[in-house]
């Protein structure tokens, strides 16, 4: 099972974990996240004694904000390098998308969420200390590491996203459902139907029920790769409101129905890219019927700030790990590395390869320009050498500046999809379209081992003269 509690144990016991009292939820705890974000390992904060709350009321953030405690998710123990870690992902995924089907959740009657329930009058989502991160805010979002459990009314399918989750008021939450996500196909089937769609949250739980909800992965198999990760399958009770498998370790789940043609103004929020992109718009709503929490309950935040390492880091790593995935997927081969920069909210992809025949950068960089995890916003795509370490961003531009002719080595696509958080779309519009631009930083593929050579150590040398000097000068 997946317990946020084991978790953070794990996470105290690597010491980066942190623990700042008294903290208040208007803005301070959104404050106090964001000035943790740019240290290099970042560690997690548990917020207790919040202003306002008792004691055992909690809010933990930047759960997954450096390479250790974002392995630990995932059942990687030990030191990664960004690159390494993205590496292992995307090979351990691939084990994970083969054995999903091996781990489908186990139903269980009882668990630690069943602790406390609240229905009828009893209901009221200012319970918990849910934080207002950014001053613009719309309101108090309650769902920013969150799950919502939605099912498909035709073929039973369940769904696991990552969906921003707003409080309106004691009873009412507020969902954003992008375009193309498979919860918002699930709630309109039964939109369709004239029906209210059943709609699960839980706000609270080990990250990696976040992780695998928030990337894309196989319909209908986000418990199962939850199950694989962890190598047994994921226990579930059947809530009794809406009938959806809930996870039985999570610390706090609101269920209830999304009605027909009701919606409020929801927004604006501080989306991946670092702006407020959507504004206030009229959005769907959750009506809640019960909550379930367990006894001092947590919440688990994930807000985005624009900073480097922000709380989209983990997206990064994910994406940049499926991202490799998937180009190989696609049949290009001698694809080293595919890094989403970090310096950018996925608008910079960079994709080292090693070339073996002529258009090779092109074909990786239109492939890379169009995969699932480039959309909506992907809009330059670099493709480098394998002696170029894609995650610097120093390399890639020494790359650019002295690889590419921009004669010849930028490709531009216009009309790719976008979507309403792209902050360069001028709103109100219906014409989510944006451009890709491709830039070959590649060694000329016809002359390329007439290149002059690059003044440098070579790895192999480099790596023992590291193991040899790096303690004394502190590397």
């Amino acid at each position: 099972m997946t317990d946020m509690r084991d978790w953070l144990g794990k996470v105290s016991g690597l010491g980066q974990l942190k623990k700042p009292n008294g903290a208040d939820w208007n803005l301070e705890i959104g404050a106090i996240t964001q000035l943790n974000l740019p240290s290099r390992m970042p560690p997690v904060l548990l917020f207790d004694e919040i202003k306002g709350y008792p004691k055992g009321f909690r809010v933990v953030t930047s759960n997954s904000s450096n390479s250790v405690t974002l392995a630990l998710v995932f059942g990687l123990p030990g030191a990664y390098s960004d690159s390494e870690l993205c590496l292992t992902l995307g090979d351990k995924f691939l084990e994970w998308e083969k054995a999903f089907t091996d781990f489908p959740p186990k139903i269980v009657k009882t668990g630690p969420i069943l602790e406390n329930i609240d229905e009828g009058n009893r209901v009221n989502l200012f319970k918990f200390p849910t934080p207002k991160w950014n001053a613009l805010d719309g309101g108090r979002y309650i769902g920013t590491g969150d799950a919502v459990i939605t099912k498909d009314p035709e073929n039973g399918e369940i769904n696991l996203g990552a969906y921003r989750i707003m409080i309106h008021d004691e009873t009412t939450l507020g969902i954003y459902l992008d375009p193309p996500r498979h919860g918002r196909h699930h709630i309109k089937k039964y939109h369709d139907r004239g029906k209210p769609a059943p709609v699960a949250v839980s706000v609270g739980h080990h990250p990696l029920i976040f992780r695998i909800s928030g990337v894309e992965v196989p319909e209908a198999s986000e418990y199962g790769i939850i199950g694989a990760v962890q190598n047994q399958p994921e226990e579930v009770i059947i809530e009794e409101v809406t009938g959806l498998p809930i996870p039985a370790y999570s610390e706090i789940v609101l269920a209830g129905w999304c009605p027909p043609g009701e919606k409020r103004e929801e927004g604006p929020f501080v989306e991946w890219t670092g702006y407020y992109g959507s504004g206030v718009r009229p959005e769907p709503i959750i009506k809640v019927e019960r909550v379930y929490h367990r006894n001092d309950p947590i919440i688990l935040g994930a807000p985005n700030f624009k900073v480097k390492k922000d709380g989209s880091y983990f997206k990064r790593i994910e994406r940049s790990a499926l991202l490799r995935k998937d180009l190989i997927a696609c049949g290009i081969p001698g694809v080293k590395e595919a890094w989403i920069s970090e310096e950018s909210s996925k608008s910079l992809i960079i994709v080292s390869i090693k070339q073996r025949y002529a258009g090779h950068a092109r074909h990786a960089g239109l492939a890379a320009s169009q995969s699932r995890q480039a959309n909506p916003v992907g809009r330059y795509v670099i493709v480098v050498d394998d002696d170029i370490d894609a995650s610097n961003l120093y390399d890639v531009m020494w790359a650019v500046s002295t690889r590419s002719d921009p004669a010849n080595d930028i490709d531009i696509i216009r009309k790719a999809p976008s979507g309403p958080l792209d902050p360069l779309l001028r709103k109100p519009t219906n014409s989510y379209f944006n451009s890709r631009a491709i830039i070959d930083a590649c060694k000329p593929f016809d002359w390329k081992d007439e290149f002059p050579q690059s003044g440098e150590v070579d790895a192999e040398t480099m790596k023992a003269i590291k193991e040899k000097w790096s303690a004394l000068l502190g590397m």
